[in-house]
């Protein structure tokens, strides 16, 4: 894909998470979206002459929207919007992050349906061509009126102010888009509120979240099917008809995958017919646990695929008038962040569990922390710790952030959504996440080696040998900060669920639009 055509109505996530990632993907729009935003352009400019008051566009804005504005100020207007309202702080967001902002604010302006002249989404579309990324502190939205504060800063690079990056240097808006051969934008009426009213920032991370929680979830259960064998857990509790009974279509999927993974193991059939009646839940109950979090990875990246195809600033413009409304606010997408964090963090709680058992030998039959020499050698002891802090710096991330709303702007902005927050924190947890399943995979690579002669099964060997192109097997203790970190990157990679194709007949069934 060397060029992406948006039309505001047809965006995926993959296809935003590919143009944000690849600078050389030129994101053009279609014919279509240049009429009808030229045509919706025209009907405000009509609607102007007829100098009735209308909101954010003659009017103030916020608590001072009954403030009327001359007509010779209207430009002057959205200027000093912009102006006061870049005051977000923090870190800037990831220039990948900031891509994809640019992206999903021209996809919304590509509706027509929010005043703006045409002239104003190339010049956005340019910056993303051009590769001029605006500098973006990432806190200061309240998830309505939308990311006003971070948005504001990405105004400013259009109108040649405040700080951007070109080629891979920090300098002034106004020098990056002289060297990009580009020129500032004027704004006109309605256009500053166009730009910053709206869920792009949230949305972005969002994408990101989704997926990163993607590979995470699936690697999740290859991970967990390793531990399971290598803890000579029964299959039994992943029988199909178990699963059919409740009907819960992510724990069908999950417990298909392990069934699919685990078959073909010696270790396995090795205990078949041992004394255990029935495992730990951190080892049973991985189709319930895993399965609801790929429930809830569905049902968020359902609601981000809308809201990125959604029309979400104020006022909007009709054939008969604009009208005042609040698709800015951040609720549909905080709630989905709130929900994924939770259960993300279950995932990385259920995994440290395992680990935690592959680790003591009472509970494993293993060598203590997986090291033959234990006593002289800690061996793996003190990843489960790390993994152990991370669940729980993630269960205290996942305090929702959508029921904390705020006022503000003299309490006529009295309900607000924080759905920036409830993304950005759900990043976080995904960072964790990403470690915690690094040191289960370390930990149950490890001892399903310590097993040889006894055979794993064709997928989990697979997986296995993967982890031993990159990280050797454990005799004696040595730094293990390396080692975690490339079964980590073995893992964000998407190398490991290669894995399942390449030695399965299993496919997924819960994909984002173009994933395989």
């Amino acid at each position: 894909m060397n060029t992406l055509t948006i039309d505001g109505k047809s965006l995926t996530i993959n296809e935003v998470i590919k143009a944000a990632n690849n600078p050389d993907i030129r994101v053009i729009l279609s014919d279509p979206a240049k009429k009808a935003v030229s045509e919706n352009r025209k009907l405000l400019e009509s609607m102007l002459n007829e100098d009735k008051p209308i909101y954010g566009i003659n009017t103030g804005f916020g608590d001072l929207a009954n403030v009327a504005i001359a007509k010779e100020k209207l430009s002057q207007l959205q200027v000093n919007l912009i102006r006061s309202h870049a005051v977000a702080v923090g870190k800037p967001l990831a220039e990948n992050i900031v891509r994809a902002v640019l992206l999903l604010r021209a996809n919304t302006l590509a509706r027509g349906a929010s005043g703006a002249r045409l002239d104003l989404l190339e010049a956005l579309l340019d910056l993303l061509n051009c590769g001029v990324i605006p500098i973006i502190p990432e806190q200061g939205s309240l998830g309505a009126s939308g990311d006003l504060a971070p948005l504001a800063h990405m105004a400013l690079t259009l109108m040649g102010e405040g700080n951007a990056i070109y080629k891979g240097e920090l300098m002034k808006a106004s020098k990056a888009l002289k060297l990009a051969n580009l020129n500032p934008v004027s704004l006109k009426a309605k256009e500053g509120l166009a730009l910053i009213n709206g869920t792009p920032v949230m949305s972005a991370i969002a994408c990101f979240n989704l997926h990163f929680a993607e590979k995470l979830l699936k690697s999740a259960s290859l991970i967990s099917a390793m531990s399971i064998e290598a803890l000579r857990g029964t299959e039994k509790a992943f029988d199909k008809r178990i699963h059919e009974l409740r009907g819960q279509k992510g724990q069908i999927e999950i417990a298909r995958h392990l069934r699919e993974t685990l078959s073909g193991s010696q270790i396995r059939e090795s205990h078949r017919t041992c004394e255990k009646v029935q495992d730990a839940y951190s080892l049973r109950c991985t189709p319930q646990v895993l399965g609801a979090a790929l429930d809830a990875f569905k049902h968020t990246a359902e609601v981000i695929e809308t809201e990125i195809n959604a029309v979400t600033d104020n006022p909007l413009v009709f054939e008969d008038g604009i009208f005042s409304g609040g698709n800015f606010h951040g609720e549909p997408v905080g709630l989905v962040m709130d929900y994924l964090s939770c259960a993300l963090s279950e995932a990385g709680a259920i995994s440290e569990r395992r680990t935690f058992r592959l680790l003591t030998s009472s509970l494993s039959d293993l060598p203590p922390f997986l090291i033959k020499d234990s006593g002289v050698n800690s061996g793996l002891m003190i990843t489960q710790y790390t993994a152990a802090s991370l669940a729980s710096e993630n269960k205290g991330l996942c305090h929702p952030a959508t029921v904390d709303s705020i006022p503000s702007s003299a309490d006529q902005e009295d309900h607000v959504s924080m759905a920036t927050t409830a993304a950005r924190k759900t990043k976080e947890i995904t960072t964790n996440l990403a470690s915690i399943l690094a040191i289960e995979y370390l930990c149950s690579g490890q001892a399903i080696d310590i097993l040889k002669p006894m055979k794993p099964s064709p997928t989990t060997n697979a997986a296995v040998k993967l982890l031993r192109t990159k990280v050797e097997f454990i005799t004696e203790d040595r730094w293990f900060g390396p080692d975690i970190e490339a079964a980590r990157e073995i893992i964000e990679s998407g190398e490991l669920l290669e894995i399942t194709n390449s030695t399965s007949n299993f496919k997924w069934s819960y994909n984002l639009k173009g994933s395989c």
